[in-house]
């Protein structure tokens, strides 16, 4: 920056001079909206076109006042499909009917994308890859991978899923996702926690003749150990789909919250959780993130802190000590903030209390689960985020896995100002895949020059927009400051700041 040939421009402006309150330039804030059972979106599978639109665009000007940066969008549920699919019926969570499309028509994965990247919010397409239903009596529409490929389905606890031992079970999910990264301009496909399916006692998942058929050299008694190697495989090959298709679509996963108790092995953690990643779900995470065939790992840490058997604390220092190379981001329940089902989470704001500690450790950012309880405020979260916790806007962490290309400086910036509005300028950067401009940062410093670009006390705005009407603050107030743009890309990446500012007195 030493070189840096740089103007100044000189607007009566005031910029707060609030004290810095522990928000980092680089903090994934991200929201699960989870449309399953119509949790958090649609309300009902009654709602007109418009009043499904209208919803999503509230939810999203909530998060974007909160300074939330990424949302993850369940669409694929249980083998259905929130977007226009040749694969996969519509969802009955979204019309009322399984195979039923919007009318009048639109594409509610489309719809989402554009309205989240018009926030600078990342769009992360949440998917579930094994689960067919909820239930053994539904009416499955005949587009369904239940009627379509039964030969791959089995029934557990009353609900159908995918075998997946099968390899056509993971030729089949991989063609899904390879269908949804290159048609929408997502950020990133992300996982949930339903693996294997939850185990319930006394019940085997009936896989015998899948294990037969396709061993792969294991034993019998090894079966475990297949299972946890057919997992593996899928989620490798997943990510070989997604980086082939477009190199800077992340692939997240958010794990259980307890990958395996101490009792069991001496790299677990501290707990005597019930149910496990490797043990019940054989999902191996740590072998994921050693691997890199994952990009970011959200474990499911919903429990409070102090709980005997899966303390909160214990966790997050757990998976600090345990990410590997890839970005690791707390999922955090903020839904039990609205629940009396959880009497330790009605004393103070067990999620303040959350945030607070996550500060002591290495990990970039958090998930919210759900959405929903985040439009009401519960226990006056929205007030500590918007006031503390998220105070001012952040970027996105850049994937260590990602390997991406500089974003462009963007360049011309100028001030136009008549009698009643003053506009900051610049010329639109373009650019193809993964160097494709996400949004623009503006930043503004008292004074004359450039201060500190990594304190997001500086940032003004984000903005996809090539201009930033500062009218309002000139009309209002004085002062001198100096305001420099810069890009972000696909790959996360800013540029350098601009280099030609004008002046104005």
């Amino acid at each position: 920056m030493k070189n840096l040939k740089i103007c100044i421009i000189y607007l009566f402006l005031f910029f707060p001079a609030c004290l810095f309150s522990q928000a980092l330039k680089y903090q994934m804030r991200g929201v699960w909206i989870a449309t399953v059972s119509n949790i958090d979106w649609p309300s009902k599978n009654t709602l007109s076109v418009e009043e499904q639109k209208k919803e999503l665009i509230d939810m999203l000007n909530k998060f974007q006042s909160l300074n939330i940066n990424a949302v993850a969008f369940q669409v694929r549920p249980a083998s259905d499909a929130f977007y226009a699919s040749a694969l996969e019926p519509w969802s009955h969570c979204l019309m009322g009917k399984q195979g039923k499309c919007p009318d009048p028509y639109y594409d509610p994965l489309e719809f989402f994308i554009k309205e989240a990247h018009a926030r600078c919010m990342e769009a992360h397409v949440w998917i579930n890859p094994y689960r067919l239903s909820l239930n053994t009596t539904f009416d499955f529409s005949p587009q369904h991978p239940y009627i379509q490929k039964k030969q791959l389905v089995k029934e557990y606890a009353g609900k159908y899923y995918f075998d997946p031992g099968y390899k056509e079970t993971r030729d089949y999910l991989n063609e899904v996702v390879a269908d949804i990264v290159t048609r929408y301009d997502l950020d990133a496909i992300h996982i949930d926690d339903y693996f294997y399916p939850y185990k319930v006692k006394g019940m085997d998942f009936p896989d015998d003749d899948s294990f037969k058929k396709e061993p792969r050299g294991y034993k019998k008694e090894q079966k475990d150990d297949w299972r946890r190697n057919n997992v593996n495989l899928l989620i490798e090959e997943l990510h070989q789909t997604i980086k082939s298709k477009k190199n800077w679509v992340e692939f997240g996963i958010s794990p259980f919250g307890v990958w395996r108790n101490a009792d069991k092995d001496p790299q677990g953690s501290k707990t005597t959780a019930g149910m496990t990643n490797y043990d019940d779900l054989y999902a191996d995470v740590l072998k994921w993130m050693k691997d890199g065939t994952v990009d970011y790992i959200v474990p499911q840490l919903y429990w409070e802190i102090g709980k005997p058997d899966a303390n909160y604390s214990v966790l997050i220092d757990w998976w600090a000590k345990n990410s590997y190379p890839c970005n690791l981001y707390a999922g955090l329940f903020v839904s039990g903030l609205n629940t009396t089902k959880r009497p330790a989470w009605q004393k103070g704001n067990e999620i303040t209390r959350q945030l607070k500690l996550n500060q002591q450790y290495k990990q970039q950012g958090v998930f919210f689960y759900s959405a929903k309880p985040l439009l009401n405020n519960p226990a006056g979260i929205c007030d500590s985020l918007k006031n503390y916790y998220f105070k001012y806007p952040s970027l996105v962490p850049v994937n260590p896995n990602t390997k991406g290309e500089a974003s462009v400086q963007p360049a011309g910036l100028k001030v136009a100002k008549d009698k009643e509005n003053t506009l900051l300028l610049w010329n639109k950067v373009s650019d193809t895949d993964g160097k494709q401009i996400a949004f623009y940062v503006v930043y503004c410093f008292e004074g004359n020059g450039i201060g500190d670009l990594d304190n997001p006390r500086n940032i003004m705005v984000k903005t996809t927009d090539n201009y930033f009407d500062a009218s309002d603050y000139t009309k209002k107030f004085k002062g001198k400051y100096t305001f420099v743009v810069t890009s972000v890309n696909k790959y996360k990446y800013e540029s350098i700041a601009t280099e030609f500012v004008v002046k104005l007195f």
